[in-house]
C-alpha cells in the first residue's frame, strides 16, 4: 500500500486528533486561491443551474435564521456541482432601509459607515461558514451603480403609465416618520418598529401594479407544484379577484354618478341604503352640501376614524358605527331613494370607496342596519331549491310573492344573521325564481340595456406606493418645475446621487431629510433649463429586492441593468431559497417586475423563481428568538464553539426544511461528534486508491450503493435530515466493518468512506475536503462528479415474514425486504398454511407490519 496515497494529508494535521478550526481554515484558504466556485464563463458547456438565497439586510452579524437559509442553497448548490451542472450561487447585501437610517441616527453616524462595516461583517461569517459561493459577483443595493438601475427602472416604468403621483391616505408610522405600504402593515403596526400605524393623507409616487393583478394571478397556475401551496394561496388571497359589476347611481343633489362594484348585482332590489367610506373624496362633498350640523358630525366622526387602522376597521366583530350624511342615492332598478351614510367598513381603496348595502344578505349591512334600524328587504329565497324545475311562487291579493313559512322563520331582521347560502329570487321584478348565477347574467344584461352598470373584476390588490419620507434609499428621479409640472430626469444623468448624510437632520420628522440638502433639491428643469428642485422622497427597498436575482448575471454592466444574452442563459431562478415572511412582500413585486420586464423585452421569462423553498424558523423554548426577550442564540459564539461544520450538520439534521426548529432540540455536540467519526473512517482506511471495490464486503457495498441511489431524490424532495440519517447509517456501517471485519483494507471500506466524503461535502464541506484529502483523492470533492449506483447491488435482499392467526404463529414467508403492506398481505392470505388455519372462520382484522409480520384476527362465520 502507498502510505502517501492513502493518507495524503496526514502531514498537515494530527495522525489522532480532529482539529476543527486547522481543517477550516485551510480549506477556506485553497477555496479563495483557486476560486473554486466561480461560476463558468461563456465557453463552460455544462448545462446551468442558477441557486439563489434571499439576500441578507446588514444589520449586524448574521443571526440563525441566516445560518439555515444559507446552509439549505448551499446544499443545492453543492448537489448540483455534483451532478455536473455549471452552477451560479451568488450573493449580495439587501443595503438601503430605515433600519441603518435608525441605528445611524441612535450612533450619530454616518447610514453608510454603519451598513458597510456590518456588511464586512457578515461577508466573514459567510465566508467562515463555508458556503460555496461565487464571490465574484457581490452585489449591494446602496451602491450608485446598482441603484442607477432602480432609476432607470423607474423611469422605464413612468414612461408605459406604471409610475404615477397622487394624493391619498396611506398608511403612517408615527414613529419611523414614513408611508407604509398595505403589505408593510401587521396586524395595525409597523412591521419594523411595532409601532401603531395611522392614516395620513399624502401625495405619493406609486407603481401601477393593478394593471397586472390577472396575469399575476393566473400565472400562479405555472408555479403549482413547485412553489409551496400555501405562497400561492397567500398570493391569490392577497391579490383578492372579484367578479361581478359596476353599478352607476345618482346621487340627488349631486352632479356626477357614483359607481360601485359589487359581487352581488343579483341583490340590486334588496339595496336598502347606500356607505361610502368616510376618508374617502366622496364622503367629504356629501357631507359639504349638507347643513352644518350633519357636516360638525361628520367632521367628528372623520376624526375618529383617522386614528383606526384598515386592519381593525374590518374586524367584522367590532361594533358598526357611522353618521348619516343627510343625503340620498336613487336604486337604478326600482327607483327607490337610499339614505347614505359614511360607515368606517367601508376602506376608500377598495373598490370605489362605496357600496350598496343588502342587509338581508350581507352581514356586515346586517349589523349597520340593526344598529341603525335601517330596512331589510329579503331577495333570496335559500329554502328553495336551486336546481330542478323553477318553484311555483304564490302571489297575495295585492300581487306580492307570499314567503313559504320556512323563509320567514329565517328572517334576518328577527334573527341577525344574513341569508349568504344560494336560493332563488324573490321581491326582484323579472328576475323572480332564478338561480344566482343566471340572475346575475339577466341583471347585467339589463344593467348595459340601460347603461347603469356593467360586468366588472375589482380586487384587493392595491397599487404599490413606493415613496418614503426618508434618506436611506434610492432617490425618485423627478423634477417639480417652477410651473408645476413634474418631468423625469434624462437617462444621461443617471444615477441621482444620494448626498452625503453629514449636515443632514435624518431624525424622522414627516418629510424627507433630503428635502434640508438645498445644494442637492436645487437642480434645472431638463426641458427648458430654469430653476426647479428635486423629488425629495426616496424608493420601497422593495424595488431593490425585485430586480436584485438579474444584476447577480452582470453586476459589473455599466450599459444596462443586466446582460440580456446572460439573462437568456441563466434565467429564471431554479431554486430559489428563504423565509415564508416573505411570501407577499417581496415575492409579489419581484413577480411584478419581472412581468414589466418581459413586456420591454428585457427577459424572455415571465415568473422570476422556478422554485420555490421555504425555510422554517429557528425558535427557542418554543418561541420567536428576540433581543428584547434576551432568548437570542449568537450565530458567532456557536461557529466559534463548535465549528461551522457541526453548526451545519446539526442544522440540517434537526428537521424538515419547512418546519420550525427549536434550538433546544438541535445538537451541535452530538454533530460534533458524529463528523469527528466520520473524519476517523478515513484516516483509518489502509488500502490504495486504485483498489478495485467489486471485490469488497458486499453488505458493506449495498449500503453505500442504496446511498449513492436514494440521496438524489431525497435531496430535490429537500429531505436533507433524511440524507443526514443515511449518511450517519453508513458512517456507521463502515466503523462496523473496519472494527469487527473485514477490516481497514478491504476495497468497500475504502468505496464506502469515499462515498461518506462526496455526500457530506453537502453539510459539513470542510471534513468532506480533509477526507478525500486524506483518501488520496485531488481536491476538491466539492467538484467531483456524482457517482452512480450498481444496480446489481440495489437487488433487495429477503427477509422472513411471520404471519400470525389469532396470536398463533401459523406460517414463515420469504419475502423482499422493501415489499409493500398490500403486497405482504396479498402473499399471507394466499398461503395454504395459513388458509388452513382460517378455515371456516370470518377474518376481521388484518394488521401489517411491512415486511416483518402479518397479524391476522378471526371470529366464527
Amino acid at each position: 500500500m502507498s502510505q502517501t496515497a492513502s493518507t495524503g494529508s496526514h502531514a498537515t494535521t494530527s495522525a489522532s486528533a480532529y482539529d476543527v478550526a486547522a481543517i477550516q481554515a485551510k480549506w477556506q484558504q485553497r477555496w479563495s486561491q483557486r476560486d473554486a466556485f466561480r461560476a463558468g464563463d461563456e465557453g463552460d458547456t455544462r448545462p446551468r443551474k442558477y441557486v439563489l438565497a434571499m439576500f441578507p439586510y446588514p444589520s449586524g452579524d448574521l443571526h440563525m435564521g441566516h445560518a439555515e437559509n444559507y446552509l439549505y442553497s448551499d446544499i443545492v448548490a453543492r448537489f448540483w456541482r455534483h451532478r455536473g451542472y455549471n452552477v451560479l450561487h451568488p450573493i449580495g447585501w439587501d443595503s438601503f432601509g430605515l433600519p441603518a437610517e435608525n441605528a445611524a441616527i441612535q450612533r450619530s453616524v454616518d447610514p453608510r459607515e454603519w451598513t458597510y462595516a456590518n456588511i464586512a461583517q457578515q461577508r466573514e461569517s459567510l465566508k467562515a461558514y463555508g458556503v460555496s459561493f461565487d464571490w465574484n459577483r457581490v452585489l449591494h443595493t446602496s451602491d450608485p451603480d446598482y441603484y442607477h438601475w432602480n432609476q432607470w427602472l423607474f423611469l422605464k416604468m413612468h414612461e408605459r403609465g406604471l409610475a404615477y403621483r397622487k394624493e391619498s391616505p396611506v398608511n403612517w408610522c408615527p414613529n419611523d416618520q414614513t408611508v407604509l405600504a398595505n403589505e408593510q402593515v401587521v396586524d395595525g403596526h409597523c412591521e419594523r418598529c411595532g409601532h401603531e400605524v395611522v392614516k395620513k393623507k399624502l401625495t405619493q409616487w406609486y407603481l401601477r401594479i393593478t394593471d397586472y393583478a390577472d396575469r399575476l394571478l393566473d400565472d400562479l397556475n405555472q408555479l403549482e407544484g413547485s412553489w409551496p401551496h400555501k405562497v400561492l394561496q397567500m398570493q391569490r388571497n392577497w391579490i383578492g379577484r372579484s367578479v361581478g359589476a359596476d353599478i352607476d347611481f345618482e346621487i340627488e343633489g349631486h352632479p356626477d354618478k357614483v359607481t360601485v362594484f359589487s359581487t352581488r348585482p343579483d341583490t340590486l332590489h334588496g339595496a336598502t341604503f347606500f356607505v361610502v367610506a368616510p376618508d374617502s373624496d366622496l364622503a367629504a362633498e356629501l357631507a359639504a352640501g349638507a347643513d352644518e350640523q350633519v357636516r360638525q358630525r361628520f367632521r367628528a366622526y372623520l376624526e375618529q376614524v383617522q386614528k383606526t387602522t384598515d386592519i381593525d376597521r374590518q374586524n367584522a366583530e367590532r361594533p358598526k358605527t357611522g353618521v348619516f350624511l343627510g343625503r340620498y342615492a336613487v336604486n337604478p332598478v326600482n327607483g327607490e331613494r337610499m339614505p347614505i351614510w359614511a360607515a368606517d367598513y367601508v376602506l376608500a381603496d377598495y373598490g370605489h370607496g362605496a357600496v350598496m348595502a343588502v342587509p338581508a344578505h350581507d352581514q356586515r349591512d346586517l349589523d349597520f342596519a340593526r344598529a341603525f334600524d335601517l330596512p331589510i328587504k329579503v331577495v333570496v329565497d335559500t329554502t328553495a331549491p336551486i336546481t330542478g324545475a323553477m318553484p311555483v311562487i304564490e302571489l297575495d291579493e295585492h300581487g306580492e310573492p307570499i314567503d313559504p313559512g320556512s323563509l320567514h322563520e329565517l328572517d334576518p331582521a328577527r334573527t341577525g344573521v344574513a341569508l349568504t347560502e344560494e336560493g332563488r329570487m324573490i321581491n326582484s321584478g323579472a328576475l323572480d325564481g332564478l338561480s344566482k348565477r343566471n340572475a346575475i347574467v339577466r341583471i347585467v344584461e339589463q344593467l348595459e340595456a340601460a347603461g347603469t352598470g356593467r360586468a366588472a373584476k375589482s380586487y384587493r390588490l392595491r397599487d404599490w406606493l413606493i415613496s418614503r419620507q426618508r434618506y436611506w434609499g434610492t432617490p425618485i428621479p423627478m423634477v417639480h418645475t417652477e410651473d408645476g409640472r413634474i418631468v423625469p430626469v434624462p437617462e444621461s444623468e443617471l444615477p441621482v446621487r444620494l448626498p452625503q448624510a453629514e449636515g443632514l437632520d435624518l431624525k424622522p420628522k414627516g418629510t424627507s431629510p433630503l428635502g434640508g440638502a438645498a445644494e442637492w433639491v436645487a437642480t434645472t428643469d431638463p426641458e427648458t433649463g430654469t430653476a426647479a428642485r428635486r423629488d425629495p422622497d426616496t424608493m420601497d427597498t422593495f424595488v431593490d429586492s425585485s430586480w436584485y436575482f438579474l444584476r447577480f448575471l452582470s453586476p459589473g454592466e455599466h450599459s444596462a441593468p443586466f446582460s440580456r444574452s446572460e439573462a437568456d442563459k441563466w434565467g429564471p431562478v431554479d431554486a430559489y431559497i428563504g423565509g415564508v415572511e416573505h411570501a407577499i412582500l417581496h415575492l409579489l413585486y419581484a413577480r411584478f417586475v419581472t412581468k414589466v420586464l418581459f413586456d420591454m423585452g428585457q427577459v424572455e421569462f415571465t415568473e422570476p423563481f422556478a422554485t420555490l423553498i421555504n425555510q422554517g424558523m429557528i425558535i427557542l423554548g418554543g418561541a420567536k428568538m428576540s433581543k428584547s426577550k434576551g432568548n437570542l442564540v449568537l450565530f458567532e459564539e456557536e461557529l466559534a464553539a463548535h465549528g461551522a461544520d457541526a453548526l451545519r450538520v446539526a442544522l440540517a439534521f434537526a428537521g424538515p426544511v419547512e418546519d420550525d426548529k427549536d434550538w433546544d432540540d438541535v445538537s451541535t455536540t452530538g454533530a460534533h461528534k458524529f463528523l469527528a467519526r466520520a473524519w476517523r473512517i478515513a484516516h483509518d482506511v489502509d488500502s490504495d486508491p486504485d483498489v478495485i471495490w467489486a471485490e469488497g464486503d458486499q453488505a458493506l457495498r449495498r449500503v453505500t450503493h442504496r446511498l449513492w441511489a436514494d440521496a438524489p431524490q431525497l435531496i430535490e424532495q429537500t429531505k436533507f435530515n433524511v440524507v443526514v440519517a443515511r449518511l450517519m447509517e453508513l458512517v456507521n456501517a463502515t466503523r462496523k466493518a473496519i472494527d469487527q471485519g473485514p477490516g481497514a483494507s478491504d476495497p468497500a471500506v475504502r468505496e464506502a468512506a469515499e462515498a461518506v466524503a462526496m455526500v457530506l461535502d453537502l453539510f459539513a464541506p470542510h471534513v468532506a475536503e480533509e477526507m478525500w484529502e486524506m483518501l488520496g483523492r485531488e481536491p476538491f470533492v466539492g467538484l467531483v462528479s456524482w457517482r452512480q449506483p450498481d444496480a446489481t447491488l440495489l437487488v433487495e435482499e429477503n427477509v422472513s415474514a411471520v404471519v400470525q392467526v389469532d396470536g398463533k404463529v401459523r406460517a414463515t414467508l420469504d419475502v423482499a425486504a422493501r415489499i409493500g403492506s398490500e403486497d405482504l398481505e396479498e402473499l399471507a392470505r394466499a398461503d395454504a398454511r395459513v388458509q388452513r388455519s382460517v378455515g371456516e372462520r370470518e377474518i376481521v382484522k388484518v394488521i401489517v407490519r411491512a415486511p416483518k409480520v402479518v397479524s391476522i384476527s378471526t371470529r366464527p362465520a
